[in-house]
Order: structure tokens, then C-alpha cells, then sequence
């Protein structure tokens, strides 16, 4: 039963400010009302949480967890959430738990900056002038035991995929160009500086023009007898390094996790002839398609060299 007070309080309202006093609002808090911080706070712990890590703030956790998040709230605000509160905060800003990328502790953001921002368009910039081609190289190696992929199965109970109990293994190296354009080479073992000449020399016969081959900073693309022998074909070639601990600025990198992810849908090789004969002929049927070659940059960690 409706209180006869409220309603000559919605007929006084009506009377005032005619039909527009009768609408319904929204029930609850409007937003950013009894707020527990300010917008300048909120503004300041958001930037602090997306940019930093906890121990960087001198806070002693390494992920920003529900704990850290609070403890970095308390600090700076002198406000302290129960965890259904910080929950909610976050979800609020828009922040969701994730596995974190692992990135090694030797990185130099510096010079990674100075790459994207500088050296590389440099690079470009020359690669027009000159009518070079740029090609991204990197190596990889697949195993009939390495375990790339899911399956479906029964909840509790998991597939089992039988596999040989001799391990073998299979090395590449490959490049690739924004234009789709891919050469590989596979070997056996670890890349030395005999096998990467190998596989230089291929692409700069192939080549109808001078190649300008961009690698990670490895100890074995800059040894003495590649660079020697870069040196002495400038005018075909030239190499260029990418900052230490950067492999996610490399395409070719995206080329070799989409080829592992590939093998592992087929089924185990059961020797190292069978590993060889279905990574070249996977390797091949990609050369055959130029479109997906040229999706590998539009990672957004590559797509500057797009």
C-alpha cells in the first residue's frame, strides 16, 4: 500500500516541475558517486598499475594480484579495500587477470625504443633509395616430443597421444619480406656460422637485387667469418641486428610458432626423415601463399615493419 505522504510529495513535485518530475531514474549510486578516491587518484593508480610492475613501486609482490593492488591503493590513498571491493574496482577500470609474456630482465627498452623509433626506419629509408629487398631471418628447431596443441576429451580424462620413444629432431632457417616473399633451409643441429653462410649465400643467387637481411642479435649471425663475408659482398648484401632480447619485433617469429602449431596437428613423425618431409612440404605449401606470409605482420608487435 503506497504511503499517502509519498504521494502528495510526487503531487507537490508534478505541480512544480510538471510530468518530468514523475519519471523514473536509475536505482542506486550514480556513477563516481561515494567514490572511496578521487578521479586524480583513480587516474594516478590506473597509469601506475598499466605501466609498472609491484616491485618497481618498491611493493613486495612480483604480479599485480587483488593484494598488491590493494596495498598500492592503501599507500597512496590511506584507503583500504575488503577484496570483494577490489574486485570490483578493477573490474571497474577495466583491468582482467592475464598470463603474463615473459620478457628476459637483460632487455634493454632503450635501445629497443631507438630500433622502432629510429634505426629501423633508417633501414626502409635506405631500402627505397637503394632498391634493396628486406628480408627477416630467424632459426627454429621442432621435435616428435615437443607438445604444441589441445585435444578434446571426456572431462576427466586425459587423450593420450602416443608417440616414439627415440627423440628426433629438425632445425630451420628461414626469411621472409612484407611481400610475402619466404626462403627456408633445413639442417641438422645447432646454427653455426657455417650453416648461416649457407643459407646467406642462397638468398643473395635467388635475389634480383641487393638483399638487406635483418636477424636477432645472436653471438652466431654477427661471428667473425659471416661478417667478413657480408663485408665482402656489400653490394649484394647487407645485415642488420635487432636489439638484444627483442625476438617479438621479429616476424619470422611469428612464422615459426604458426609452423610448430601446424606440426602438431599432424600426426607424430616416427623419424627424423618423416619430421624433415613434413616440415618441407608444409614450408613449401607456404611459399605458395604469399597472403599468409604477409599476415605474420600484422602482429601488432611487427606491424611497424608492415
Amino acid at each position: 500500500m503506497t504511503n499517502r505522504r509519498f504521494v502528495g510529495e510526487w503531487v507537490a513535485a508534478a505541480g512544480r516541475s510538471g510530468e518530468a518530475a514523475l519519471e523514473g531514474g536509475r536505482r542506486g549510486r550514480r556513477p563516481g558517486e561515494q567514490k572511496a578516491f578521487s578521479p586524480h587518484q583513480e587516474q594516478r593508480l590506473r597509469r601506475l598499475i598499466s605501466d609498472r610492475c609491484p616491485d618497481q613501486l618498491r611493493l613486495p609482490f612480483a604480479l599485480w594480484t587483488r593484494e598488491a593492488v590493494g596495498a598500492l591503493i592503501e599507500r597512496e590513498t590511506g584507503v583500504r579495500l575488503s577484496a570483494s571491493a577490489l574486485g570490483r574496482t578493477l573490474r571497474g577500470w577495466g583491468f582482467t587477470p592475464q598470463r603474463p609474456a615473459r620478457r628476459a630482465i637483460e632487455r634493454r627498452e632503450p635501445e629497443v625504443r631507438a630500433w622502432l623509433r629510429h634505426a629501423y626506419p633508417a633501414i626502409t629509408a635506405r631500402a627505397r633509395a637503394e632498391g634493396a629487398e628486406i628480408h627477416w631471418a630467424d632459426e627454429t628447431g621442432l621435435s616428435n616430443q615437443a607438445r604444441y596443441g589441445r585435444s578434446f576429451a571426456p572431462r576427466g580424462r586425459t587423450p593420450v597421444m602416443p608417440r616414439p620413444a627415440r627423440r628426433v629432431s629438425q632445425s630451420m632457417i628461414s626469411s621472409l619480406t612484407n611481400r610475402g616473399t619466404l626462403r627456408f633451409m633445413v639442417y641438422d643441429g645447432a646454427l653455426v656460422a657455417a650453416t648461416f653462410l649457407v643459407f646467406l649465400r642462397r638468398l643473395v643467387q635467388g635475389a634480383g637485387r641487393k638483399l638487406f637481411v635483418i636477424a636477432d642479435n645472436l653471438r652466431v649471425h654477427r661471428a667473425k667469418p659471416v661478417t667478413a663475408w657480408a663485408k665482402a659482398n656489400a653490394e649484394r648484401i647487407e645485415l642488420f641486428y635487432l636489439p638484444p632480447y627483442a625476438p617479438e619485433h621479429n616476424p619470422d617469429e611469428f612464422l615459426n610458432n604458426d609452423v610448430k602449431q601446424a606440426m602438431a596437428r599432424r600426426p607424430v613423425p616416427r623419424d627424423k626423415a618423416s619430421l624433415k618431409a613434413g616440415l618441407t612440404a608444409y614450408m613449401r605449401g607456404l611459399q605458395r601463399r604469399p597472403a599468409k606470409v604477409r599476415a605474420f605482420f600484422q602482429a601488432p608487435s611487427v606491424r611497424y615493419a608492415a
